[in-house]
C-alpha cells in the first residue's frame, strides 16, 4: 500500500487533509506529498486556454483504454455575493484578477490545477431574469422519493487537481488565506466579492475509496475493492458512456461557449449494496444481467476497455419481467444521441459529514438533458409489478439517497465574471 514513513495511508491521509482544509492541513500535506512532485506553473496569457471552462478532456490524464480520467482531488466552494448585491465594474474586474492568478500559478491540466466557475438561477434572479437561449431552472426533487435540500448559492467554484496540495493551496488562495499560490503572487481573491457559504470536498480514482473507507456506511465486512476508482466498485468513466464537451456546449446566445451543470450530494447505501447481493447481482444491478450471466466483467471492469458494451443489451422491460432486475447502465441506454450520452459526468465521491457519499457533477447542454437522463434511471414505467411476481430490481436506485442538487450555468471564460443575464461584464 503506498504509505509514508509514518504508517498511515499516504493517500488517506491527503484525502483527509483536502477534507479538513486550513493552513495546517497545507502544511502537513506539503509534507507528505511526493517530493518529487513538481506543480507545473500555468500562464500570462489567457488566450492560450479554451474559452470553454468546461474544456478539460483536452488537458487531463487518459488511462491505457483512452478514457479520461478525472482529477483526483477536488473542493467546492459555495459563494455568496456579500451584502447580496449583484456587484458592479470593479468587483468584476477584482473577481477576474482572482481567477487569473490561478491560471499564471498553475497550469491548466490534471497536473496542475482545472477548475470552473458557476451561476444559480437565484444569482441571475437578483439581477432580474435568467440568461436567453439557456436552460436553467432553480433546482427540484426529481423523483417521488427524495427530499433534498436545494442548494442555491451566488455562485460554485469547483477545484480539481491530482495534488491535494494544490486544490488546498488554490482554496486558501481565493480565500484570502495566503499571498501566493504555487510561489505565484495572489493579485486579488474571491472573497473580496464573496463569502464562502459551504465547503464540499471529495476524490475519485484508483485505490482512493478503498483508502478511506473507514467511515460511516462502509461496511466492515464486504471491504471496497483496493483497486476500485468509487465506492460502488466499478469504473465509470468509459468513454462510450460519456457525452462529448462539444455535446453538452451551449451552442447559441451571449452564453454560447459555455455549459450548464447540476451537482446532487448522495448518501450511499455502501451496507446493503455489499452485503445484501453477491458479486453477480451487483454485476447485474451495475451494468445488465446479461454482464452478469455472461460473466463480461472483470474486477472493477478494465477489461471492458473504452466501451461497457451495453449496446446489444437486451430491452430493460425484458430483464425487468423475465429476471426480475434492470441494470443502471442498461437503462441510461434508452437517452442517447448518436450513440453517446447527452450529460459528461465528472462526479467523485466524499466522506462529507463523516458519511461514505457522492458528489454527481454532470454538464449538459440543457439541464433537461440531465432531468431526461435521471427520469431514465428513475424508470417509473418499468420499476412496478413484474411477471415474476415481486418489484424490479431496479438498477443502483434503491442505495442512493439524494440529500442536495443545485442547478448553474458555467460561462464561457470571457463572460464568467459576475455576468449579467445578457452576458455582460467587465
Amino acid at each position: 500500500m503506498d504509505r509514508d514513513t509514518r504508517g498511515v495511508p499516504r493517500r488517506e491521509f491527503l484525502k483527509a487533509a483536502v477534507a479538513i482544509g486550513g493552513a495546517s492541513a497545507l502544511s502537513a500535506c506539503l509534507d507528505r506529498e511526493d517530493e518529487a512532485v513538481s506543480v507545473p506553473s500555468g500562464t500570462d496569457d489567457p488566450a492560450s486556454l479554451p474559452e470553454r471552462q468546461h474544456a478539460w478532456n483536452a488537458y487531463a490524464a487518459r488511462d491505457d483504454a483512452g478514457n479520461v480520467l478525472p482529477p483526483r482531488h477536488h473542493v467546492l466552494l459555495h459563494l455568496d455575493l456579500d451584502g447580496g448585491d449583484p456587484g458592479d465594474d470593479a468587483d468584476r474586474e477584482t473577481l477576474e484578477t482572482a481567477l487569473r492568478s490561478l491560471e499564471r500559478a498553475y497550469e491548466w491540466s490534471n497536473d496542475g490545477l482545472l477548475f470552473t466557475l458557476g451561476y444559480s438561477p437565484a444569482y441571475f434572479d437578483a439581477l432580474g431574469g435568467r440568461p436567453p437561449e439557456v436552460d436553467l431552472p432553480r433546482p427540484e426533487p426529481l423523483s417521488d422519493i427524495e427530499d433534498p435540500a436545494l442548494d442555491e448559492p451566488d455562485a460554485i467554484l469547483h477545484l480539481a487537481s491530482d495534488h491535494a496540495s494544490v486544490v488546498l493551496e488554490a482554496g486558501q488562495a481565493m480565500r484570502g488565506e495566503r499571498d501566493t499560490a504555487n510561489d505565484e503572487p495572489v493579485d486579488a481573491t474571491l472573497t473580496e466579492v464573496f463569502s464562502v457559504a459551504d465547503r464540499r470536498t471529495g476524490f475519485v480514482g484508483d485505490g482512493l475509496p478503498a483508502d478511506n473507507q473507514d467511515v460511516d456506511g462502509v461496511p466492515d465486512s464486504e471491504p471496497v475493492d483496493e483497486d476500485a476508482p468509487l465506492y460502488m466498485g466499478f469504473k465509470s468513466d468509459f468513454e462510450a458512456s460519456q457525452a462529448t464537451e462539444e455535446r453538452v456546449t451551449i451552442d447559441a446566445g451571449p452564453f454560447a461557449g459555455g455549459t450548464t451543470q447540476h451537482v446532487s450530494h448522495i448518501d450511499l447505501g455502501l451496507r446493503q449494496w455489499y452485503e445484501q447481493d453477491g458479486r453477480e447481482e451487483r454485476e447485474a444491478k451495475m451494468f445488465c444481467p446479461a454482464h452478469a450471466s455472461e460473466d463480461r466483467i472483470e474486477g472493477t471492469g478494465e477489461n471492458l476497455g473504452s466501451d461497457p458494451g451495453l449496446d446489444d443489451s437486451p430491452p430493460p422491460e425484458e430483464t425487468a419481467r423475465d429476471d426480475g432486475i434492470v441494470g443502471h447502465g442498461q437503462k441510461l441506454q434508452r437517452v442517447r444521441e448518436d450513440g453517446r450520452p447527452i450529460i459528461l459526468r465528472r462526479d467523485f465521491d466524499s466522506t462529507d459529514g463523516g458519511r461514505a457519499g457522492l458528489h454527481f457533477l454532470a454538464l449538459q447542454r440543457d439541464i433537461a438533458d440531465f432531468v431526461r437522463t435521471r427520469d431514465a434511471m428513475n424508470a417509473d414505467d418499468i420499476s412496478s409489478e413484474t411477471a415474476v411476481g415481486r418489484r424490479t430490481n431496479n438498477g443502483i436506485r434503491q442505495y442512493l439517497s439524494v440529500t442536495h442538487r443545485g442547478n448553474y450555468l458555467l460561462p464561457p471564460r470571457g463572460r464568467r465574471a459576475l455576468p449579467t443575464p445578457e452576458g455582460e461584464d467587465a
